[in-house]
């Protein structure tokens, strides 16, 4: 099977989740950090005990707290590094119940939202998924702990190369990349078991929608100002759609955005 997952660029939008009614929600206001961009000051060294511990907080208090329940988004979770894709950063704030600056007025989503997105694929483990702007390269690398192959798409060459970068070193093979619009998806590369898209295009792209393989599913926020977020899954007498929770994503750059 193949796993198609999208994420578009964010213009310093993050998310957050909404105290006592549980919905992620995704905000902007983050500055652009150039040292970040360089490599400059990754980040506060640390015992590599107490990173394990931080990220084993992380899941069980912001992701098994919550309703993330798949073993294999947990496992995911549990694997990656989420230091090491947020330079200039704390440890300890790294794996925080937070949104997190990037370079060039980017953000990383704070864990929950990355999880449940995740978990709303469905994944099994012989996928094949593509992502419409990498950002960190860390959503990119907990799908490529769960899927056979992942595609990202980067329209911010800059961004997109350091992902890449980092994604090398840290031994991700299965992961492929490219710098571009990821409104056309990726073609030649369909179809796709699943598709996340992470920022928010006025109407779903028809490109990815056909580049759904039968049985797959995409997950996408859609709207303007006011978003959801909705999952498309395409079966055999056509493609359904379900509104899963309110969202606040930056709109989706490039063709999502109406430029030619």
């Amino acid at each position: 099977m193949k796993v198609l997952l999208l994420c578009a660029v964010f213009a310093g939008f993050g998310t957050v989740v909404l105290a006592g009614l549980g919905l992620p929600i995704l905000y902007g206001g983050c500055a652009t950090n150039r040292s970040m961009l360089e490599g400059k000051g990754l980040h506060d060294p640390a015992d590599p005990e107490e990173i394990t511990r931080l990220r084993a907080e992380m899941v069980r208090v912001q992701l098994e707290g919550r309703d993330i329940r798949d073993p294999l988004v947990i496992r995911a979770m549990l694997r990656v590094p989420r230091h090491e894709f947020i330079p200039g950063t704390p440890p300890r704030s790294c794996y925080g119940d937070t949104p997190l600056p990037l370079a060039l007025g980017q953000t990383i989503s704070q864990p929950y939202i990355v999880a449940f997105m995740t978990q709303v694929l469905g994944l099994k483990g012989d996928e094949k998924v593509l992502e419409i702007g990498t950002g960190s390269g860390y959503q990119a690398a907990v799908l490529a702990e769960i899927v056979r192959e992942v595609y990202t798409i980067e329209i911010l060459p800059e961004l997109g190369e350091r992902a890449r970068g980092v994604l090398e070193r840290l031994g991700y093979r299965n992961i492929r990349t490219r710098l571009g619009d990821g409104y056309q998806g990726w073609p030649e590369e369909a179809p796709f078991d699943g598709i996340i898209v992470t920022a928010a295009p006025r109407e779903v792209p028809e490109p990815l929608l056909d580049q759904l393989k039968t049985g797959g599913r995409l997950v996408i926020p859609v709207g303007d100002r006011f978003q959801d977020l909705v999952v498309f899954e395409k079966g055999p007498e056509g493609i359904s759609r379900r509104t899963l929770i309110p969202v606040r994503f930056v709109p989706m750059t490039g063709r999502g955005a109406g430029e030619k």
